[in-house]
């Protein structure tokens, strides 16, 4: 048992407030920073926070319609169409009701008109496709029908699931997997001291299908709020947390302290903002509708609406593109490695 006479006067030092030793300043650290310590994270900081609001409220203060797929029968409506409603819509003429409402169903179109028999029309849409896309079709027929004096009867044959009433699941998931694997990602940089390149690999890559499978069983057994099939949706989801988590380890290596706010802008502000899922694709501006299904969160929102309510049937697209962003990562990762070494071997 330890008494007062065992305590050193060293641990009596160290265990009085009083007694700490005062703060002595670094040799190494100048005693005025220079103008770049100050400058660098006050700018990119500000660069991430309007980056973040430009995109999230620029592209939905003003949604325009730009050639929305609509399959169209009847005779002579696909061209009545067409010169009412001009660029808005892409119409795509079909041989018959059935031959439209299959073009919906594996999602070559995102509505279907034809006549409903009675000298009126009948929209097929799917909601699946968003609240944003919908309403826009509904809303650019709905003026063509009352400029032509028909009545416009509307279906919804593609529901979204009963949990989620707003279409935003798809999103939710993507965002929260991407945020994921930025994490892991910026976390695996610090790492290089500890773990060997093929460690820190096996890490992000085993770490990634668990992100993927807790996600997938989350949103969909647990919350029934993506029916997307598991297995398909574990793999998207492993690939969106792989290629958000090697893509951020790659950008802060090769570019250093910048590195993970580029990432931030890159994965988390542009990638979500265009992914299509708050404002579909169809509605965004042309620089936006070109990076949306390239970026990560983008291909990820599309593969699980596919995966969710059109049985996958453009789903292989995104998929490939998730593969590639992570395969490509880690490999420029694995190169620099050898490049490193072997300027390591040349000068020692």
């Amino acid at each position: 048992m330890e008494t007062p006479t065992d305590i050193t006067p060293e641990r009596q030092q160290t265990s009085s407030p009083a007694a700490e030793p005062a703060l002595v300043p670094r040799p190494d650290v100048p005693r005025r920073p220079p103008v770049k310590a100050w400058l660098q994270p006050a700018l990119i900081a500000l660069i991430v926070v309007a980056a973040f609001i430009s995109c999230y409220i620029g592209l939905q203060r003003n949604p325009q319609p730009h050639h929305i797929p609509i399959a169209v029968t009847a005779p002579g409506l696909p061209d009545r169409i067409h010169q009412a409603l001009g660029t808005s819509v892409e119409v795509h003429p079909a041989t018959g009701a059935e031959a439209a409402r299959r073009a919906l169903e594996h999602r070559d179109v995102v509505a279907a008109l034809s006549s409903d028999g009675h000298g009126g029309l009948l929209l097929e849409v799917a909601g699946a496709n968003g609240a944003s896309t919908t309403s826009a079709v509904k809303t650019l027929v709905s003026a063509y029908a009352h400029g032509a004096g028909k009545h416009i009867t509307t279906e919804d044959v593609l529901p979204l699931a009963r949990f989620d009433a707003r279409g935003l699941a798809g999103f939710y998931m993507a965002f929260g997997v991407t945020l994921a694997g930025f994490v892991l990602g910026s976390n695996a940089v610090g790492l290089a001291g500890l773990m060997r390149l093929r460690h820190r690999f096996w890490l992000l890559s085993g770490a990634s299908v668990a992100i993927g499978t807790l996600a997938a069983i989350i949103a969909g057994p647990v919350l029934g709020a993506v029916p997307a099939p598991v297995v398909p949706l574990i793999l998207t989801l492993t690939l969106l947390a792989a290629a958000a988590s090697f893509s951020t380890k790659l950008l802060a290596t090769y570019l250093g302290p910048v590195g993970l706010p580029i990432a931030t802008l890159l994965l988390l502000t542009v990638g979500n903002a265009t992914s299509g899922a708050t404002i579909g694709a169809d509605l965004l501006p042309a620089a936006a509708r070109a990076v949306s299904a390239l970026l990560p969160p983008g291909a990820a929102v599309r593969a699980i609406a596919d995966l969710s309510y059109f049985n996958g049937a453009h789903a292989t697209g995104p998929v490939v593109t998730l593969a590639l962003w992570a395969v490509v990562a880690a490999l420029l990762l694995a190169l620099r490695a050898r490049l490193v070494r072997r300027r390591a071997s040349v000068t020692g």
